[in-house]
């Protein structure tokens, strides 16, 4: 059992002490394809350089840039999108507006199939889901970046705020709405899209009802990490692919299965009991009571 949450920093477990990692520990780069050399992440200028981290035993991917590992996800969205030997390519952060204007967001991936003139033939989306943290994890990661080689083992369990995967608000807060407004209108116009994402983030979503290839709207792209001895790196891993149709797949996701009614309304009972007691304080004893 990790005694510390991370378990990827720029790009290396935190025991590779090789002399390539402490170079990309040093000039803070990240290996997996950032628009820029460098990692980005929460801040350009003093980057949070949290690739993933450690849920019990499991890794899990809390930066989006980390799919891009030789850019498997591209290669197997391509696979979904598009017939094959169909000649496409990529382009990162494409702004896409509704009807009146408005912006829906940016697409992380979209991927473009085009013929021997260079027209557009075809498109289709990927986006990338990281998980959201609990917890502080800055903290850890200035600590052990202060001195990699003694606290690469260290110990953080004693500490305040210790970082875990929040699954909950990365599928409410980020993916519902990503399905929502751009997924809405890519639907709409009859393109498909894939989802890359990590295999503890899937397994908490709501059991999917699954459809062939052929008749899919969605492809779900479902990775984890494994880790190489021999480079001591992780790898990305391609898991398993789901596929299912967009409305069926968002109104699970977008729905909270209801508790027992019963409970909330004892809950308003409390509340209601404690309004009235404020409003109606009990009468104070008499002097002729207190003789």
């Amino acid at each position: 059992m990790p005694t510390h949450p991370l378990a990827e920093v720029f790009g290396f477990p935190t025991d590779n002490l090789s002399r390539e990692a402490a170079r990309y520990r040093r000039s803070k780069l990240c290996p997996f394809n950032n628009k820029v050399p460098n990692c980005t992440k929460d801040k350009a200028n003093d980057p949070l350089g949290v690739c993933s981290i450690y849920d019990d035993d499991e890794v899990v991917i809390t930066c989006p840039i980390r799919f891009r590992q030789e850019w498997i996800i591209a290669e197997d969205a391509a696979t979904f999108l598009f017939p094959a030997g169909a000649t496409w390519t990529s382009l990162t952060e494409v702004r896409l507006k509704d009807k009146y204007g408005k912006t829906a967001g940016n697409i992380d991936i979209v991927l473009v199939a085009y013929n021997d003139q260079g027209r557009v033939v075809d498109f289709g989306a990927l986006e990338i889901q990281g998980v959201y943290i609990t917890g502080n994890v800055r903290r850890p990661f200035q600590h052990y970046m202060e001195d990699p080689a003694r606290r690469s083992n260290m110990d953080w369990t004693q500490q305040t705020n210790y970082p875990r995967p929040d699954y909950l608000s990365s599928s409410r807060k980020r993916l519902a709405p990503q399905l929502i407004y751009k997924g809405g209108i890519l639907n709409a116009w009859n393109k498909k899209i894939a989802v890359a994402l990590n295999r503890g983030f899937y397994d908490t979503l709501p059991v999917l009802e699954e459809t062939d290839e052929a008749g899919a709207d969605i492809a779900w792209l479902i990775y984890d990490l494994r880790r190489d001895g021999r480079q001591n790196r992780y790898l990305l891993h391609h898991h398993k692919t789901v596929y299912t149709q967009f409305e069926a797949s968002l109104n699970l996701i977008t729905r909270s299965e209801p508790g027992e009614q019963q409970d909330f309304i004892d809950q308003l009972q409390n509340k209601l009991d404690d309004k009235l007691e404020g409003e109606n304080p009990p009468d104070a004893p008499t002097i002729d009571i207190l003789l």
